[in-house]
């Protein structure tokens, strides 16, 4: 209407020019207006792009670790009797019958042998169901019969440092070798809180891999994983929640459970360790991501030890009357661990003992 109103009145014989002018300008526009509602289509689109993706933690077909898995343990540099039997005790509550952990009757629930029971029922029960497919016409029975059982085969101490107290990640898979894995099993390197490795507090707190034959240099049947006391060197990020974090949201810390915030610390990230040496044990079985860098069965959790958990918060967790220590998990001898969530691939949810 607008542009009606622009044409006088008193020059008739410019309609036609004005009309054309019109129809030009009316042309433009629409070009321009279709143009805008493809720029903006392409803006969603690459908005949606961008948008964080669901968790895909899937099961990339390739070898776990069931059946009895021996554990051995490497101790490098000083660890004290009581730092070690909490190392001790935390393995051997993994496969204990859920009253092992108390004098009582009565199962001390939630207990470690449930979230071991977890990595079974999440994880290990869907490979051998996988490996089954064609085999065995019953599938679930068949995964059903598939057990995992962590066994402690052996402890070595070098509390001498052999090989210095700076080390290379090049040397874990050496070190790994002088706790005399068996196969089928994980090697076990405990760093003391005065061994500095590479990467540690900066990039890591722990690490696994599969040891390689040292003639061949090919891949064996065996796992090993490396966990450091991070008592001295960085607690804030190594064994949060049990000192105050290094970055992020400012929370107290929390009572460790057995009254060590390194080692309890160190059992956290042992037990992520053990969970992701078990179900991805050379790179090709449970994982997200690229094999470097993958997210996997505690690792997509990270952080979190109770329900509500969000970035410098736990989670909900349960606390021991007599020393206001914080867990989640009952153990062998009477123990109390804080444990990982683990991730469940059939919900893209972290499953929680408390």
């Amino acid at each position: 209407m607008r542009t009606q109103n622009l044409v006088p009145k008193s020059k008739p014989h410019l309609l036609p020019q004005m009309a054309k002018e019109s129809l030009l300008l009316l042309l433009v526009l629409m070009a321009l207006a279709t143009n805008m509602a493809v720029a903006s289509v392409t803006t969603r689109k690459l908005m949606f792009l961008v948008q964080p993706q669901p968790n895909l933690l899937t099961y990339h077909n390739g070898a776990v670790l069931s059946g009895d898995i021996p554990v051995s343990i490497l101790w490098y540099g000083r660890f004290t009797a009581a730092q070690k039997a909490i190392v001790s005790d935390f393995l051997l509550s993994l496969s204990a019958s859920p009253g092992a952990s108390s004098s009582s009757s009565t199962p001390a629930t939630p207990s470690v042998s449930q979230w071991w029971s977890s990595i079974h029922q999440l994880y290990l029960s869907k490979a051998a169901a996988a490996a089954s497919v064609g085999k065995n016409k019953n599938n679930g029975e068949h995964a059903s019969k598939i057990s995992a059982r962590v066994v402690l085969s052996g402890q070595v101490s070098d509390e001498a440092c052999s090989q210095g107290k700076s080390l290379k990640l090049s040397q874990l898979p050496g070190l790994a070798a002088m706790a005399r894995p068996a196969k089928g099993g994980i090697a076990l390197v405990l760093t003391a809180q005065d061994v500095a490795v590479e990467g540690f507090c900066a990039s890591r707190c722990a690490r696994h891999g599969a040891l390689s034959d040292a003639g061949t240099g090919t891949a064996t049947a065996t796992a090993y994983a490396w966990v450091g006391n991070a008592a001295t060197q960085c607690p804030g990020q190594c064994a949060w929640p049990f000192h105050q974090p290094a970055y992020g949201p400012q929370g107290p810390p929390l009572a460790p459970p057995n009254g060590d915030v390194g080692m309890d610390g160190l059992v956290i990230n042992l037990a992520s360790m053990v969970a992701g040496a078990v179900t991805n044990p050379f790179g090709d079985g449970f994982y997200q991501g690229e094999k470097g860098a993958a997210l996997e069965a505690c690792t997509a959790c990270a952080g979190v030890y109770g329900k509500g958990a969000y970035p410098g918060y736990a989670g909900r967790l349960l606390v021991d009357a007599a020393t206001g220590a914080s867990y989640n998990a009952n153990g062998a001898h009477g123990r109390k661990h804080l444990l990982p969530a683990l991730f469940d691939p059939a919900t893209s949810a972290c499953a929680t003992l408390v």
